[in-house]
């Protein structure tokens, strides 16, 4: 445990992924790990970037690793997909597509499957962004699903969450109704070289002004990208950074570390219940068919304590 610790802290690769796969089984060796290093942590910037499938998030995400590596900042990523069905194993691969930095020791990339999670993260998510953060990464990236209004799962693990769309799919009136819109810290507009761009933009801009912030809450600004050559890139890091800003100066990066260690909790009790309730013996299923018993009070059964 304190060599795998030592790496873990020293960032080391192969550590990392050992680490990460330790506390993502779970079990006690795992927690135990986690608990050494969480002291270790606190100082990374937890970005999530979500939006519909077909939004260019993985190629934005790739740009903006680029954009945070002409910083100099060590860049880690987290890459929910959706799972096998058959398997509960990561299908996409995400990090085929970000191979360029194979050879970068300032990049560490991590596909995770959302084995079925409701919504858009891992169950297993917060807890790596924990590992990652005490390994002393600059800039955490969660890259989600997009899966729609579930997407709201991101707000309670990211410090600033930016939403994509692009033009001529319906995104802006599709977040709206959704709600997802209301989760954005910064909105990227992506593929902005495509027809209707400025149509979106306008339906985004409308949808934010029914909105009244109070004096000295953030704006969620509006950036136009391109990120398969770079364009605008560099600005929404900009305007990534100048949320944290923000945060720092509101006092509300404390608050949103709070929030994540709270979703952590509810997150790992629901992990555990679930497994409690998948491996009921059809005894328990019979007496609730029979009206010996009640979902209810199998329920209560399971709860710790009982």
């Amino acid at each position: 445990m304190g060599s795998l610790l030592t790496g873990l802290l020293a960032a080391e690769e192969r550590s990392l992924a050992r680490a990460i796969s330790l506390v993502d089984a779970g079990g006690a060796s795992g927690d135990a790990l986690l608990r050494a290093a969480r002291p270790h942590g606190g100082r990374a910037r937890v970005l999530g970037v979500t939006g519909s499938p077909g939004s260019g998030k993985s190629t934005l995400v790739d740009a903006l690793i680029a954009a945070a590596r002409a910083k100099a900042w060590r860049v880690a990523v987290v890459a929910v997909d959706p799972s096998s069905p058959f398997s509960g194993g990561s299908i996409l691969g995400d990090r085929i597509r970000m191979m360029r930095w194979h050879d970068d020791p300032g990049v560490f990339i991590r596909s995770m499957a959302s084995r079925g999670h409701l919504g858009g993260l891992a169950a297993g998510t917060l807890k790596v962004v924990a590992l990652l953060d005490a390994a002393g990464f600059d800039l955490i990236i969660i890259e989600t699903v997009g899966v729609g209004q579930s997407e709201v799962d991101v707000v309670d693990a990211a410090d600033t969450t930016v939403l994509v769309l692009t033009p001529g799919a319906g995104d802006g009136v599709q977040a709206f109704k959704a709600g997802i819109m209301e989760i954005a810290d910064v909105i990227c507009l992506n593929k902005a070289d495509l027809p209707g761009v400025r149509r979106l933009a306008q339906e985004v801009r409308s949808a934010l002004d029914l909105v009244h912030p109070e004096p000295g809450d953030w704006r969620t600004p509006i950036v136009q990208t391109v990120a398969t050559d770079q364009t605008g890139v560099a600005d929404l890091l900009e305007r990534i950074e100048a949320h944290r800003e923000w945060l720092i100066g509101a006092s509300g990066l404390a608050a949103k570390r709070h929030d994540r260690v709270r979703s952590e909790i509810m997150a790992t009790l629901e992990t555990r219940l679930r497994t409690r309730v998948v491996a009921l013996g059809e005894d328990s299923i019979e007496r609730v068919l029979s009206g010996a018993s009640s979902p209810e009070q199998i329920a209560e059964d399971l709860l710790p304590g009982n």
